[in-house]
């Protein structure tokens, strides 16, 4: 069976940065900054990444901080500008992989009601095989049944699998069940070890 490749999404594929929709609510940078960190912040949002509903998020978090109610409705609501283009080089990775043949999946965190909002924008996502997506499945990385997951889902296991992600505990995971992991810093990094590894020519 042919070895396949397998990209994290958020800050691999897209830039992720909870600030790029706040910056345009919140005018003080003092006050911003204590916002991310204090209220909307990302070990919050990684709740949903794990399967946990918006439903319950939302007015839970409303009535610890009722005077930014319009704030984190704004976080439901407009998710989508949390995510301000493309990681530069990265895409055209994948259209070249696609070209050549190589089977492409996804292994992403990412909320399931926000992926809803999110992938029917990505025309980019059609190019891979299938996408696992931890709020869906409702365990997300770098707990190894997600890995599990994708095994079966892709039908490969171990060294079939090359896996790159921005989160080196995300790649440790990876590595434990054998997977061929590599940390993701930049597009031209992994240009070269997708070329080392005989995926692109």
């Amino acid at each position: 069976m042919k070895k396949a490749v397998v990209f994290d999404v958020g800050r691999v594929l897209f830039q992720w940065q909870l600030r790029a929709l706040f910056e345009k609510l919140i005018a003080d940078e003092r006050e911003l900054d204590w916002f991310l960190d204090t209220v909307v912040t990302e070990e919050w949002h990684f709740e949903h990444d794990r399967g946990r509903p918006l439903g319950d998020m939302v007015p839970e978090r409303i009535a610890m901080f009722p005077e930014y109610e319009a704030h984190i409705r704004a976080y439901a609501t407009r998710f989508n500008e949390t995510v301000p283009g493309p990681v530069e080089g990265t895409h055209d990775i994948v259209r070249g992989l696609h070209s050549a043949g190589v089977p492409l999946f996804c292994l992403t965190n990412f909320g399931h009601e926000f992926w809803g909002q999110f992938r029917p924008t990505q025309p980019i996502f059609d190019l891979f095989d299938d996408i696992v997506v931890s709020g869906t499945e409702e365990v997300a990385k770098p707990e190894p049944r997600i890995y599990e997951i994708t095994e079966v889902r892709s039908g490969r296991s171990g060294s079939d699998l090359f896996f790159t992600d921005d989160n080196p505990a995300n790649i440790a995971a990876a590595r434990a069940r054998g997977w061929d992991a590599h940390l993701f810093t930049d597009a031209a990094s992994l240009e070269q070890q997708l070329r080392r590894s005989g995926f692109l020519s």
